[in-house]
């Protein structure tokens, strides 16, 4: 069972295609700890990000093993915010990170959401919600993030899933490649029946 599902999985991923993969949120929310969790399997102390990173990263287990990702860590300031249509121009996913404990962001966290989603350009790119610091008593669960951030809205434009994680202990990320996978797999072959009914 797991073959075939791996299989599946690789249907319209090439093995040697590399993924492209952007981080986005709001300042402090999480991002370069979640990617360098995602890459050294770590916690690494990172300072806020200034411009962007980039790491090439290969998924080691699950029905995505072997596929390689190419993501890009883009700063969440509000003036590097308006550089995020340069990183998303032709990405194959989104990763959006909020942080759950800071309700007081909620909103600015929303209206930069919307503005994704609201460019033609990410029309029917995976987006995937990270809710992020779950391990904070403060932070805020599943049901109420989904509501504040407006995504039965985003269901309309891009396909979306919301998991809970904590990226200083790596907890909710073990199934995030095969996630991504998912989700593209999906768009690619939407897209593609979409080429031959237009034939």
């Amino acid at each position: 069972m797991g073959t075939g599902s791996s299989q599946s999985n690789r249907a319209y991923l090439p093995f040697l295609d590399s993924l492209h993969v952007v981080l986005l949120g709001l300042d402090f929310s999480g991002k370069t700890t979640i990617l360098y969790r995602l890459k050294l399997d770590e916690f690494i102390n990172a300072v806020p990000t200034i411009g962007f990173n980039t790491e090439k990263l290969k998924a080691r287990t699950g029905q995505s093993k072997g596929v390689r990702f190419k993501f890009w860590d883009a700063g969440g300031s509000e003036k590097l915010r308006p550089l995020w249509k340069s990183y998303t121009r032709g990405t194959d996913a989104i990763i959006y990170v909020v942080d759950s404990s800071d309700f007081e962001r909620f909103e600015e966290a929303k209206s930069e959401l919307m503005k994704l989603w609201r460019s033609p350009k990410n029309s029917g790119v995976p987006i995937l919600v990270i809710a992020n610091k779950q391990d904070l008593r403060e932070a805020v669960n599943l049901e109420e993030i989904q509501r504040h951030l407006g995504l039965s809205e985003l269901r309309q434009h891009n396909p979306y899933q919301l998991i809970p994680a904590c990226g200083i202990t790596g907890e909710g990320l073990d199934n995030i490649f095969d996630i991504l996978c998912e989700m593209i797999n999906k768009r690619r072959s939407l897209a593609k029946h979409q080429k031959k009914r237009g034939r």
